[in-house]
C-alpha cells in the first residue's frame, strides 16, 4: 500500500517558535509541535522524503527511517535544504563496517545544486575531509522522471518569484512553500485522492497561499481529501483550526500517516 508520513508540518521556524509565548506555542497537544515540512512518500515500493531541512536528522530518527531509496528537493531554501549533511549516515553500508561508501541520490533542479554548491561546499571541494557528505546529484526539471523505473510528475509552482516544484505519485500530489500555481500546471492536479498544500496564515503573505487562497485552489482541485502543511503559529491550534475548515479538508500535523 501506498502512504505519505508526514514529517514535519511547520513553517520555517517550526512551532513552538523561538521566545513566543502565544497559545499556539504554548500548546500542551502534540499536533502543535511541528518541525519543518517534510514528508516520506511510500510509492511503489520506493522510499522517498520530500525536503531535507534543518529538523532533518530528528525527523529520520523519529521515523524509523534507515535509509530511503532518494531525496526529492522542492527548493533550495534552508528550511528545505539544511539538513543535507547528514545525508552522511545513509553513505555507508553498515553490513561492511562503515567502509563502502555510496553517493546518495538527490533529484533536485539545477538552482538547488547551486546552493548546495555554497552551502555545503566542502562536500565538493576537490580535497575533501574524511566523513564529508557524497551526493549523487540528478537533475530533474518541469517533465515526468523516473526513480528505479517508478514514474514521478513534477508540478511548477512559484514562491514568490522563485520557481519551485511539487510532486505527484499516482493519486498523491504534494506541493508547499507557494502562492502560484500556473493555470497549465492544474491539469496535473486532478482526479487526486489526496492533496497536500500549503498555507502559513489568513490574509496575504508574499510567498505562501494564505488560508483563503488555499482553501480555493482545494476547492478548485477537488481532491478526495486535502491536508494543509507549512503551518505557522498565526493559524489557530489544531483543534480549532480543524473545527473551522470546509468538508474534506484538514491540518496535517507530524506523525500523520495517510494511505493512497
Amino acid at each position: 500500500m501506498n502512504s505519505i508520513t508526514f514529517l514535519g508540518t511547520g513553517t520555517s521556524q517550526g512551532v513552538p517558535m523561538i521566545g513566543c509565548d502565544c497559545p499556539v506555542c504554548r500548546s500542551t497537544d502534540p499536533r502543535d509541535k511541528r518541525l519543518r515540512s517534510s514528508a516520506l512518500v511510500r510509492y511503489q515500493g520506493l522510499e522517498l522524503v520530500i525536503d531535507a531541512g534543518p529538523d532533518f536528522r530528528q525527523q529520520m530518527l523519529r521515523s524509523g527511517v534507515s535509509r530511503p531509496d532518494a531525496i526529492l528537493i522542492t527548493h533550495h531554501h534552508i528550511d528545505h535544504i539544511g539538513g543535507l549533511d547528514d545525508v552522511r549516515a545513509f553513505n555507508y553500508n553498515k553490513d561492511t563496517s562503515y567502509k563502502v561508501c555510496t553517493a546518495f541520490p538527490i533529484f533536485c533542479e539545477q538552482k538547488v545544486q547551486d546552493a548546495m554548491h555554497k552551502v555545503f561546499y566542502y562536500a565538493f571541494a576537490e580535497n575533501k575531509y574524511p566523513g564529508v557528505p557524497e551526493y549523487n546529484l540528478v537533475t530533474i526539471e518541469n517533465k515526468p522522471f523516473e526513480i528505479n523505473g517508478v514514474e514521478i510528475l513534477p508540478i511548477r509552482a512559484f514562491h514568490h518569484k522563485l520557481p519551485v516544484l511539487g510532486f505527484r505519485f499516482g493519486n498523491l500530489a504534494y506541493v508547499t512553500d507557494a502562492n502560484l500555481i500556473p493555470e497549465e500546471e492544474f491539469d496535473k492536479l486532478r482526479d487526486l485522492d489526496i492533496f497536500v498544500l500549503n498555507t502559513v496564515k489568513r490574509g496575504h503573505h508574499i510567498s505562501h497561499f494564505s488560508l483563503e487562497e488555499a482553501l480555493e485552489v482545494a476547492k478548485r482541485v477537488g481532491a478526495k481529501r486535502t491536508f494543509l502543511t507549512h503551518l505557522s503559529h498565526q493559524l489557530p491550534c489544531y483543534e480549532e483550526l480543524a473545527a473551522e475548515l470546509p468538508e474534506g479538508v484538514y491540518p496535517a500535523y507530524d506523525g500523520l500517516i495517510l494511505q493512497f
